[in-house]
């Protein structure tokens, strides 16, 4: 059984709507406001994971369109606004297996964003964007 992988929500942040546009997404983000000093780094202008990043709190780099986080990538195969919140299904590959996962995304604030996953085992996690 597949446990739920704070990389996976990546993919929520690629989406561009109304309400959420992916260039107000990029960034570090994590779990713990705290450990963001021990998993992000810039190299060449650009945001990377440090080594043993994810012994640390759970993390995710949006740059563009392109989202990352320490184990896998996803991609947006669909996007759905359901008030303020937004519903989305995407493709994620651990390196090993692709599968599709449905995310929820509530945005509260420019710093802050919630997202929530009903399976495999429901999930809520709050994300806060590192200073970088």
């Amino acid at each position: 059984m597949r446990t739920f992988n704070p990389l996976v929500t990546l993919v929520l942040l690629v989406t561009q709507s109304a309400s959420i546009q992916a260039a107000d997404l990029n960034g570090a983000w994590s779990i713990d406001a705290s450990a963001c000093g021990d998993m992000f780094t810039k190299e060449n202008n650009r945001l990377a994971f440090k080594k043993d990043a994810d012994l640390h709190a759970g993390g995710l780099i949006v740059q563009g369109k392109q989202i990352t986080g320490t184990f896998e990538k996803c991609t947006v195969k669909s996007l759905r606004e359901d008030g303020p919140n937004m519903r989305l299904i995407a493709s994620c590959s651990d390196g090993v297996a692709i599968s599709d996962v449905t995310f929820d995304l509530t945005i509260s604030g420019e710093n802050n964003l919630t997202l929530s996953s009903k399976q495999p085992v429901p999930v809520q996690m709050l994300y806060v964007r590192c200073p970088m």
